[in-house]
């Protein structure tokens, strides 16, 4: 029963979503305010019943009830109850449930928290929104029904895919949906205002705030999902320029340049065009991820489905719903005022050229990522694009927005001196400098990574100049606390989030100075990784829940020195007749020790990869600090009241003359 109200309740949260997608579009045509007010709570309702069926599907997986198709084909009844969780959104049908769930959640969150926006329009995005989840829903329903009975039922189900089995799944997937989804919200900004003209100062302070959740959200996605191949799938690296790995990537960097857009459209009122193309072009690359993953068109371990059917009706929303939007930008594009002017040396200037790379970096992922895609389709020719096309083109792109970050953050607003900002970094890249030089005498080989690690440097000083200069002045440092208390988050934020691509970067750089072993060897015999030895000590079966694993107790030692153990295992699900290797990883510091059990002998020698890779740690902590830096920004109060109302009190403020 519990599930027929779940299938019951998506049924009705699709009605919903026609009605909302409706009247209160008309109404803010009409200008009818009681149309207008059917949004809110239209939009609130419509989260509880996609909840409701989202809560039945859980259920149904907690209880392993095998009547349903869905929970037969993805669980088992031994399965540790975290996987019975992360199952529901580890397939396709779940996964697609959690997907309308979060758009439902942001149009929810929206209606709730929009305090202080017109009526027109809070009502056309929550319109637009609804749309986008009346399309997903009929998806669903008509392709994809979670709800799906089998009688009889199965005695017992086919367990869950054993990669998927994993700790990371449970956190990986719905990060990256917020993210992904997340940019849904600024599109419906975006169509919103292209629909009634509303494109100023204002709207740009609406949408922040909600680019910058999406921004959390999908860097966190991608470092979790990064870390989760790193570990999961024994291969000992974090990145292969998968083509679904450049699908979320596509969509953070014009996420990234949204966010720096839409700074200059607040402060300046100027790049209203070029804004509202990014909030169209984000979430245009997050439904082509979508499409990549479920369509079939290539083969992936992060892949959903391979139902071409499915394809086409996920393409036929993609056309619709990005050709629509394109369309009516270039109907409204040109009815719009340039703005503010800016000179070419200032921090406007210096956030269009950070545009201008970022979008180019993507322009160059899309074309690596689609053109074997597109060259099979017209010729069944197969080429393979992989790491170094992108490593030749994506990173030469990348690395002048690093240099140009801390410079940005130190030109003004409308003018800025370019000589000054230089002559401020003058510490930052002396620290860069003569970091890559240390770093390069030190460690030796190819002259790319002490280069890489000395930018790096570069980018973490240069990040915090902006704000010593803000702080310092020969005052007390109480005074210089006080002070640096009082600034707005949002300068904190920025100079953080910087801070942490840096962090990120010196990571990626130090990739370059890894040991990597292949090696067969017998228990308690050494094996050199870097500056340890490892020793397998011995083999111990060991049954699991739902699978059994042989595990090689392993010591590391630091000169003849026992400083860490690791377990890498083998293990074996006999529901799946799979086999899936458990990596060993022990943090060392800020590196790793590595170790993956290729195969076991039946002399009793085992089969090793073994890494030592120094400083990776940093790669996924650049990624946390980069979170935190908008988080702080997010906090910052100035981002949360409606511009209109903050130039009212000013007015009021004004004495009398």
């Amino acid at each position: 029963m519990i599930v027929e109200i779940g299938h019951y309740a998506l049924v009705l949260a699709l009605a919903l979503a026609i009605v909302q997608g409706v009247a209160p579009l008309v109404g803010a045509l009409r200008r009818d305010a009681a149309l207008m007010a059917m949004a809110q709570p239209a939009a609130v309702m419509q989260f509880l019943l996609i909840g409701v069926s989202f809560a039945a599907l859980t259920h149904a997986y907690v209880t392993s009830d095998f009547s349903v198709v869905n929970v037969f084909e993805n669980s088992h009844s031994l399965k540790p109850l975290i996987y019975k969780y992360s199952g529901v959104w580890g397939n396709h049908e779940g996964s697609m449930l959690l997907w309308v769930l979060i758009l439902a959640l942001f149009g929810a969150t929206v209606a709730l928290f929009s305090r202080g926006m017109p009526d027109d329009l809070r009502a056309l995005v929550l319109a637009v929104q609804s749309w986008l989840s009346a399309a997903f829903l009929l998806f669903v329903l008509l392709t994809s029904n979670p709800f799906a009975r089998m009688i009889p039922a199965p005695i017992e189900g086919r367990d869950l895919n054993p990669l998927l089995q994993d700790p990371g799944l449970a956190i990986h997937p719905p990060l990256l949906y917020v993210g992904y989804v997340g940019f849904s919200i600024t599109f419906s900004f975006a169509a919103a205002a292209l629909i009634s003209g509303r494109i100023d100062a204002a709207w740009a302070r609406y949408v922040r705030p909600w680019t910058l959740i999406a921004w959390i959200f999908l860097t966190l996605g991608i470092a979790m999902g990064s870390y989760w191949a790193y570990y999961t799938l024994g291969w000992g690296g974090f990145w292969f320029w998968d083509p679904v790995e450049n699908a979320s990537l596509m969509p953070w960097l014009a996420g990234t340049a949204l966010l720096h857009s839409a700074a200059v459209m607040e402060k300046r009122d100027a790049l209203k065009i070029w804004t509202i193309f990014l909030a169209i072009l984000a979430f245009s690359l997050s439904l082509l991820g979508t499409f990549l993953v479920r369509s079939g068109v290539l083969t992936s371990v992060h892949s959903f489905a391979t139902d071409p059917q499915r394809g086409v009706f996920i393409l036929g929303i993609l056309i619709f719903f990005i050709g629509g939007s394109l369309a009516l930008f270039a109907l409204r594009a040109s009815a719009l005022k340039p703005g503010g002017i800016f000179a070419p040396v200032s921090r406007e200037g210096a956030l269009v050229l950070n545009n201008l790379l970022l979008t180019t970096s993507c322009a160059t992922v899309f074309v690596g990522t689609l053109y074997p895609l597109a060259l099979e389709a017209m010729t069944d020719e197969k080429i393979s694009v992989g790491a170094p096309f992108f490593n030749l083109t994506f990173g030469p792109l990348f690395i002048p927005i690093v240099l140009a970050m801390p410079i940005g953050q130190m030109l003004a607003w409308k003018r800025g001196d370019l000589y000054g900002a230089a002559q401020r970094l003058t510490l930052a890249c002396a620290i860069g400098f003569v970091g890559a030089v240390l770093l390069y005498a030190m460690r030796g080989g190819p002259i790319v990574p002490p280069v890489l690690a000395g930018l790096a440097l570069y980018l973490i000083v240069g990040s915090f100049v902006e704000i010593w200069g803000r702080v310092s002045g020969g005052s007390s440092v109480g005074a210089m606390f006080s002070r640096a208390i009082g600034l707005p988050r949002s300068a904190w934020g920025t100079a953080i989030a910087h801070a942490g691509i840096g962090l990120t970067l010196f990571g990626l750089a130090a990739t370059g100075w890894g040991v990597e072993r292949i090696v067969t060897v017998k228990p308690n015999q050494p094996v050199v990784a870097g500056p340890y030895e490892i020793i397998v000590r011995g083999l111990e079966p060991r049954d699991g829940s739902n699978f059994r694993e042989l595990v090689a107790h392993t010591d590391i030692l630091e000169g003849g020195r026992l400083i860490a153990t690791m377990d890498p295992s083998r293990r074996s699900f006999t529901t799946r007749t799979m086999v899936r290797t458990e990596a060993g990883i022990k943090t060392i510091g800020l590196g790793q020790v590595y170790m993956n059990i290729a195969e076991v002998r039946d002399d009793g020698s085992l089969d090793l990869r073994l890494y030592w890779k120094p400083y990776v740690a940093l790669i996924w902590l650049g990624a946390l600090v980069m979170a935190l830096g908008g988080l702080l920004s997010l906090s910052d109060r100035r981002l949360r009241i409606g511009i209109a109302k903050r130039a009212a009190t000013r007015v009021v403020a004004q004495p009398a003359e």
